[in-house]
């Protein structure tokens, strides 16, 4: 018997209702929640090693005693050091531990004659040996490796001319080589070498601090600079021509530290001892000049690996805009042989 087209239409929607009825009927097995970037504690960004590297300058060397006491005044407490020529002395007593005040206590006291050992036999030149006896007694007779804070002292190897970085061994010894002025101390023999004050190739050992891990690099420059007349002693003219040796480098690796800190101290000559707390309290003076830099350079470092660190934000969320494809769709869709969804809807009774 030949049904109209509706009739036979009749079953169909019976039974596409039915199995809407059932599919209605199923109870849908609820989600496990997983953590998703949005929900999850971002990791902590890691401490900021700060770093300062501490330049030669003979008694210039005292202004780094008032820079470090500001800078720990104002919370910035540097967890390695270097240091060159003058600056390794007073690297090594921040390194062994002491604190800017004890370090000022010992500049105050210093005696000359305890650091000057005049040998006859070179022509009036210093051996250095009570300048290596002197660190040693400072720092307690500790060796590098076991200071409290990572510390370098840099030297020149007299034979190759190659910067050498101090990081281990006997303290008073690496110091002294770092300090041994050509023409004022004996170089300096390690080994099978001779090294020399290492201001000929660092004169500021910003790369040295970076060496030890610090991420942060505030350099300390008191260097002299040609004043466009000569100076007036054997010790200023020695300083002075190894100023201009290491003028490009210094410039160099400066250019490499994060903040460079300039006390006014060219007034002081190299051998200026009795204006050691002038030198220090040019120190105190600079650094608080450069505060503002450093906390500024300092919080965008900190926010930079902040952001680095930020779980990434989650996928966007869409729902359905009119006319796209939703549930009943579907359904529609995969009874008719359609794709399961397509922008044509299922054909209406009246098509079939």
């Amino acid at each position: 018997m030949n049904l109209p087209p509706r009739s036979r239409a009749l079953p169909l929607l019976m039974l596409t209702l039915l199995i809407g009825a059932c599919a209605d009927n199923v109870r849908p097995t609820a989600p496990v929640p997983t953590p998703t970037p949005a929900t999850m504690a971002p990791r902590p960004a890691p401490e900021i090693r700060v770093g300062v590297a501490l330049g030669g300058g003979a008694a210039k060397g005292f202004a780094h005693i008032g820079v470090i006491k500001m800078l720990e005044a104002s919370g910035i407490k540097p967890v390695v050091v270097s240091g060159t020529s003058a600056g390794s002395v007073v690297g090594a007593m921040y390194a062994s531990g002491m604190d800017p005040f004890q370090m000022q206590q010992h500049a105050v006291a210093l005696d000359e004659a305890s650091i000057r050992d005049v040998s006859l036999f070179s022509g009036g030149v210093m051996k250095g040996q009570k300048l290596q006896d002197y660190v040693n007694q400072l720092v307690g007779g500790r060796t590098i490796e076991r200071m409290p804070r990572p510390f370098a002292a840099v030297s020149t190897q007299l034979e190759t001319g190659q910067r050498t970085v101090f990081t281990r061994g006997n303290t008073g010894q690496a110091v002294r080589a770092s300090s041994s002025v050509p023409g004022v101390f004996e170089p300096v023999v390690i080994g099978k070498r001779h090294y020399v004050d290492g201001g000929i190739v660092s004169p500021v050992p910003v790369d040295a601090a970076r060496q030890l891990g610090a991420d942060f690099v505030i350099a300390v420059d008191i260097s002299t600079k040609a004043s466009g007349k000569a100076p007036g002693s054997l010790l200023g003219n020695v300083n002075q021509s190894i100023a201009i040796m290491g003028q490009k480098l210094g410039e160099q690796e400066l250019a490499r530290a994060d903040v460079v800190v300039r006390p006014n101290v060219r007034d002081i000559g190299p051998t200026d001892f009795e204006q050691r707390n002038n030198a220090i309290l040019e120190g105190e003076r600079a650094a608080l000049a450069a505060m503002p830099q450093i906390r500024a350079k300092l919080a965008q470092l900190q926010q930079a690996r902040t952001a680095a660190l930020a779980p990434p934000p989650p996928p966007p969320t869409s729902t359905p805009a009119d006319g796209a494809c939703d549930e009943g769709k579907l359904r529609l869709g995969r009874l008719w042989g359609r794709p399961a969804c397509s922008d044509t809807v299922a054909p209406s009774i009246n098509q079939l």
